[in-house]
């Protein structure tokens, strides 16, 4: 027996009340299988709702052609931020440089491994450590690090941050459409359970395969289960 699927999308909740939508507003009331009141909730709903949905996929793509610009940007930061403590490292292993000047970037004197730069925030913490001090390092006259040069971390690391930002908002913006979408989810599957519940009251009278057929032109969606055949189903509606 089939039975019948309530949407589970966005696009499937906007499809199912646009399509009842439409038949309120060609047949009059008397003619329509859901009532008034009903209708008029939809009417009400609907545009708020595909508003909404709007709003989410427009900000979802913007933050994806974001992403898109932002990890080549943030990955090359990374790269810049590492092998700077690397050189100032390698320097160290080689007696070039004493080891407190470790003090200068904020890392551990007695330890030359390289600190964690998995998150974005460890990169902006770490960045700004070693833009600080090494400015304050050759302000007081020492040479500066070279290959890379703090000027030239500081060109990416600056880049990232100010992508890093932007990428931020953009992210917090699908958040904020995702949760007010989110809140009229319940609505919009309570306004559709209504329609169908209705509709399929309405035409109840009718033969199953005939009052599917009815059923359908306001949206309801009617799943068949293997083998079935919609010209020998003769059993009751299922709910």
């Amino acid at each position: 027996m089939p039975y019948r699927r309530l949407p589970n999308t966005d696009l499937a909740r906007l499809r199912a009340m646009k399509t009842a939508y439409s038949m309120g507003r060609e047949l009059h009331p008397t003619e329509l299988a859901f009532t008034q009141s009903t209708y008029t909730k939809l009417e009400l709903f609907i545009n708020s709702f595909e508003t909404a949905v709007q709003l989410y996929h427009d900000a979802y793509k913007r933050q994806a052609e974001s992403s898109a610009k932002y990890v080549p940007i943030a990955q090359r930061a990374r790269l810049y931020v590492s092998h700077f403590i690397q050189v100032v490292n390698m320097a160290i292993a080689r007696g070039e440089l004493k080891a407190n000047v470790r003090e200068y970037y904020n890392l551990p004197i007695d330890e030359g491994k390289l600190p964690s730069l998995t998150s974005d925030q460890e990169v902006i913490e770490w960045g700004q450590n070693i833009i600080r001090g090494e400015f304050q390092r050759t302000s007081e006259g020492r040479p500066p690090i070279m290959n890379p040069t703090i000027a030239l971390v500081k060109v990416h690391y600056e880049k990232f941050v100010d992508q890093y930002t932007r990428h931020r908002v953009l992210q917090q913006n699908t958040s904020r459409t995702r949760s007010e979408l989110d809140a009229l989810r319940e609505t919009a599957d309570q306004i559709i359970l209504s329609i169908w519940d209705e509709v399929e009251e309405h035409f109840e009278h009718l033969t199953p395969a005939d009052a599917r057929e009815r059923a359908t032109q306001y949206g309801i969606v009617y799943v068949f289960r293997k083998n079935e055949r919609r010209e020998n189903e003769r059993s009751p509606l299922v709910h």
